[in-house]
């Protein structure tokens, strides 16, 4: 890092400072203020907000590393443009009809309050053990490379890096709330997106072009099938991603996120109304086509200088891990210290630190309003506005705290960001997908079902990651019907079957109970909407929506045929 970085970090820290002052003149009275930035988010603002919260440590940390070492497996999980389509044709409506904050409210809307109980423990969880321990987790990694600071003041540089992150984050969401996530990822996406550009351009430049790339990695096998490290589509007897198990589970994990997690919806949720909401998933889902070209192609990338530095005899170009193999983790943070000039390298310290920030700032408040509206404000309803503005910041500071606490174990994980990521979503998401999935296309379910639905899907799935934690750690244990499902089964085969078996439990719990009055569902079920509603949301789209939509889909579809 040389005095030119320094004066751009510095630049970029006031101008966020800037932005929370103005944030916080303005009056934020009452919860809706603080939590969904008012609901007058434009569809610029949204989509950039989508696209900054969804793009965080995991992508430049996870997604780099999943480059260099599986190639282009998780591509399916990035190229999900198409996923927040549906959020914005099919589910925006019913969404905005029922007014709520939550998603768990949202289920207590259309099932029961058992139901909003359950999803939102299930989201609590998720966020301590995957969101926020990883990006706490990736901050640090990233700064101890960046700076090549092993330690300061005795202490390992990775734990200063990763505590501070977390509370210059906590300060401005704390005061700032949703007004201040919003305005500074308008600020941070463009930086990041230049930033990743630049890696890309100069990384191609060092290596001799994407015939070269494709060259290196096409010569490259990942399993016994024959298949390369550039091929999407795998065999199916591929241990890690069989083409089937990923196509669905990337669709099932990609259904929960998009269109169900609080996480992402919240952005949507801020829109004026069902038009800026909707084009605002339109913009968002243009920027989402980007992330592997910007964060999983730098991986391979990485990949191939390494090989072919190693190739002309020198040393390779990441650093090596005590087992000898190359550490694939780090190959976004050591493209910006190898590859970067003066000035430049400041920007994108700025980016990272933007997109960590961001995600981190997306999370508390999500986590905060949560805990807040479905927690709080059920047992004690008659809490005043203001009132519920300081308890959902001091829920911020709880899950801060708890999540700064698991870093350690997650630490003993291991080394593969990404893979650990999904893994945990893939047991996660198939029984809130079959919940939302059927509440809004079958009139028939009940209130039941759906309860009985989420409470099967998350049995399942914490079985499923007790197994995993007690079996990789055993040793040799004797195997077993047991062990095999909950074990060793292909990870993305687990997450459809369970998926199939959620949806069975919804159905057969349905026609076994009585079914919901049209009172209840009205404007929540395909076919239940009144024609005032219809008309609101036929004239909240025209052919330009129609044409951006086939033109995100035609890309999608020339994504997989270029790499099948």
């Amino acid at each position: 890092m040389e005095a030119l970085d320094w004066i751009v970090i510095g630049a970029f820290a006031l101008a966020l400072i800037g932005i929370i002052i103005w944030v916080v003149k303005q009056k934020q009275n009452d919860s809706a203020d603080y939590f969904l930035g008012g609901r007058d988010a434009t569809w610029i603002a949204i989509g950039a907000s989508i696209f900054a919260s969804n793009i965080g440590s995991e992508h430049l940390i996870g997604l780099a590393g999943a480059g260099a070492s599986s190639g282009m497996a998780m591509a399916h999980w990035e190229i999900q443009g198409w996923m927040i389509l549906i959020l914005g044709w099919v589910f925006v409506p019913f969404y905005s009809r029922s007014m709520v904050y939550t998603m768990p409210e949202f289920l207590e809307r259309r099932y029961n309050p058992q139901s909003r109980t359950i999803l939102s423990v299930i989201s609590l969880i998720s966020y301590v053990l995957t969101k926020v321990a990883v990006t706490v987790y990736a901050g640090g990694l990233v700064f101890q490379q960046v700076f090549g600071i092993e330690e300061l003041w005795g202490i390992d540089f990775f734990w200063i890096a990763a505590i501070g992150l977390v509370l210059i984050t906590a300060l401005y969401t704390i005061f700032g709330g949703m007004k201040s996530v919003l305005y500074t990822s308008v600020l941070q996406t463009p930086i990041l997106l230049l930033g990743s550009l630049i890696i890309l351009v100069l990384g191609f430049k060092e290596l001799g072009g994407w015939d070269e790339m494709m060259r290196i990695c096409g010569a490259v096998t990942v399993n016994d099938q024959g298949n390369t490290m550039t091929e999407l589509i795998r065999s199916n007897s591929d241990p890690n991603f069989p083409w089937l198990g990923a196509l669905i589970g990337s669709a099932i994990i990609g259904f929960w996120y998009w269109c169900t997690d609080q996480f992402i919806v919240q952005r949507v949720l801020s829109g004026k109304n069902q038009k800026e909401a909707r084009r605002g998933t339109i913009f968002g889902a243009y920027l989402k086509l980007l992330p592997v070209f910007l964060f999983l192609i730098p991986g391979m990338i990485a990949f191939a200088l390494h090989q072919k530095y190693l190739g002309a005899g020198g040393e390779g170009f990441l650093p090596m891990l005590a087992n000898g193999n190359a550490n694939a983790d780090a190959a976004f943070p050591t493209l910006v210290a190898k590859l970067l000039p003066a000035g430049v390298k400041g920007l994108v310290v700025c980016g990272i630190l933007a997109a960590l920030m961001s995600s981190l700032a997306s999370l508390f408040n999500s986590s905060a309003m949560l805990f807040t509206i479905d927690f709080y404000k059920r047992f004690k309803p008659k809490t005043s506005e203001k009132k519920l503005v300081v308890i959902g910041q001091m829920a911020t500071v709880v899950i801060v705290i708890l999540g700064i606490l698991w870093i350690p174990i997650m630490r003993s994980v291991g080394d593969v960001l990404y893979t650990y990521l999904q893994d945990v979503q893939s047991v996660l998401a198939p029984g809130i997908a079959a919940a939302f999935l059927l509440g809004i296309c079958w009139k028939r379910t009940s209130a039941q079902g759906g309860m009985w639905g989420l409470i099967a899907g998350m049995v399942i799935g914490l079985t499923r990651l007790g197994a995993k934690v007690y079996y990789s750690n055993a040793g040799d244990v004797a195997g077993g019907t047991f062990k095999y499902l909950f074990y060793d089964m292909n990870w993305l085969f687990f997450c459809g079957w369970m998926f199939l078996f959620c949806i069975i439990v919804v159905i057969v719990v349905s026609l076994a109970t009585e079914a919901p009055t049209e009172e209840k569902i009205r404007g929540l079920v395909f076919g239940t909407s009144t024609p005032a509603q219809l008309a609101e949301t036929r004239a909240s789209w025209n052919h330009w929506d129609i044409i951006h939509t086939v033109i995100i889909l035609g890309i999608t579809a020339a994504f997989y045929i270029y790499f099948w």
